[in-house]
């Protein structure tokens, strides 16, 4: 997208998943990665960043919180929202 490689997309919930290593928890990824959900959210998309180490070891956890955003994108698409 643009300039940028996703991990995961779905354009009509306008939503990116990223899948994080730890690396990205320190400069200078952090910014970048800041920088992106700036790019990324000013074309109306939604970043969910998720941490390797949660999907390896929390795997249930990762699915609910999917889940639940997945629901609120849905409810502000049925509202007309953005």
């Amino acid at each position: 997208m643009g300039r940028y490689i996703a991990d995961f997309v779905c354009h009509d919930l306008r939503l990116v998943i990223e899948l994080d290593g730890g690396h990205h928890g320190e400069a200078p990824h952090a910014t970048a990665d800041a920088e992106r959900d700036a790019w990324f959210g000013s074309r109306g998309y939604r970043v969910l960043r998720v941490w390797n180490n949660e999907v390896m070891g929390n795997l249930d956890g990762v699915l609910t919180r999917l889940i639940e955003t997945i629901a609120v994108l849905r409810t502000h698409d049925a509202d007309g929202d953005d």
